[in-house]
């Protein structure tokens, strides 16, 4: 499990809002805690358990989340007006059905529900994604072929 794993996993326990996760594999152990009440950032914990015949090595410090209130507040009040499309699953997005193709869509269409707004790929299985709304799209969220998560938002949707 590398550095980019760990960090995916505090960001998947923080929107889950989960109070503790414990996972164990061969030579590493990571405990995530949330505290809730005091803060929303969660703390994460890595322990190594050095096979026999190998040197202790020091676990990499997980990066301190930077928060900035400001921002998100004023984002917030701009995108309480719309409807966020969320990512059904785990794996990677697509927004064309293939690579040099058209996108399914753009930002400025209209879309009705039914409606294939991108792909997800997930264990070498392409899942259509459809839209539930009818709106138009004002913001793409994530750019093409990056890994997205479980609820991770993908679209603002204007219903007016």
């Amino acid at each position: 499990m590398d550095i980019k794993d760990i960090q995916n996993l505090i960001r998947f326990v923080s929107k889950a809002e989960v109070a503790e996760v414990s996972i164990k594999q061969e030579d590493i152990e990571i405990k995530i805690k949330t505290l809730h009440g005091i803060s929303n950032q969660p703390v994460a914990q890595t322990y190594y358990v050095p096979q026999p015949g190998q040197a202790p090595v020091a676990p990499a410090a997980a990066p301190a989340p930077v928060a900035s209130t400001e921002t998100s507040a004023t984002a917030t009040e701009e995108n309480s007006n719309y409807i966020t499309v969320k990512s059904p699953m785990i794996g990677t997005f697509y927004r064309a059905s293939g690579p040099g193709k058209d996108p399914f869509i753009s930002v400025g269409d209209t879309i009705a529900p039914g409606k294939v707004l991108c792909i997800v790929e997930a264990m070498k299985l392409f899942n259509e994604i459809e839209s539930e709304v009818s709106g138009k799209i004002v913001k793409i969220l994530i750019d093409d072929a990056t890994p997205v998560e479980y609820d991770q938002p993908l679209f603002l949707v204007d219903p007016s």
